[in-house]
């Protein structure tokens, strides 16, 4: 799947899923603004695409402000000569139950994930029309039949995949495709859940068919390479797992 002559945006390109999706872009042609809030991750992730002999752009952004979002978005445009792909997949984890969660910790999950998500989109808009694709990181979480500890985050969620249909239907006419991925992949994050609920893990990964968490490049990344091609061109509005099969999306 080709993405030559495209240029793409991935929020919290850092490490991890957005790492992953940064180099898996790059790796199909595209051009990558590489956007997380520590530079210095974000130069690393750059520095393995050039590397490998793509072109990329560290941008220090923190998704939670709406003039480091504009400023970012400037940036890549002033860089590349327009913009084709969007990846919103930076995000702070509002996890606990309920009466855990606080006010401060939902309301970063709300400003990191929905608010940035629709901030980016709108900024991105007028770039992306004609020839655009969007791809909103959302999450199996609010797919789980006992959310204990997982509301206020599948909350955030949620609102990211309402957001990414409404996209979709308003926008289509315009030449801009938006969808969300639902992944499960081995990121510093995911890690970070085992070790700390090693009992859960354990059993969560027996109820994955194909018996293993996805790999951030090959499994997440490669499969958002394909979504933003032309081999997805009828593709829109959908929330799709890249689960090995682990939830039921509806």
């Amino acid at each position: 799947m080709s993405l030559q002559g495209k240029s793409a945006i991935v929020t919290g390109a850092g490490q991890g899923v957005g790492q992953g999706i940064a180099l898996a872009l790059a790796a199909a042609g595209a051009q990558v603004a590489v956007a997380g809030r520590t530079l210095a991750k974000v130069e690393a992730t750059c520095r393995q695409i050039e590397a490998r002999g793509g072109r990329a752009l560290a941008l220090e952004c923190d998704v939670k402000s709406a003039s480091s979002l504009e400023r970012s978005v400037t940036a890549a445009v002033a860089a590349f000569g327009g913009l084709n792909i969007l990846v919103n997949n930076a995000q702070e984890v509002p996890l606990g139950t309920l009466l855990q969660v606080s006010d401060e910790s939902f309301q970063a999950g709300l400003e990191s994930g929905p608010l940035a998500v629709m901030r980016m989109m709108k900024l991105c808009y007028p770039h992306l029309k004609g020839d655009g694709c969007i791809v909103n990181l959302a999450s199996s979480s609010a797919r789980r039949w006992d959310m204990t500890g997982y509301g206020a985050y599948a909350a955030t969620k949620e609102a990211i995949r309402a957001l990414t249909r409404a996209a979709a239907c308003e926008w289509g006419r315009d030449g801009i495709r938006t969808n969300a991925i639902l992944p499960l992949a081995s990121s510093p994050g995911m890690a970070w859940w085992m070790e700390h609920n090693a009992a859960e893990a354990a059993q969560f990964l027996d109820t994955i068919p194909l018996g293993r968490v996805g790999d951030c490049e090959r499994d997440i990344g490669d499969f958002v390479v394909q979504l933003c091609s032309d081999a997805c061109s009828y593709i829109n509005g959908q929330s799709i797992g890249v689960d090995g099969g682990q939830a039921l999306i509806a």
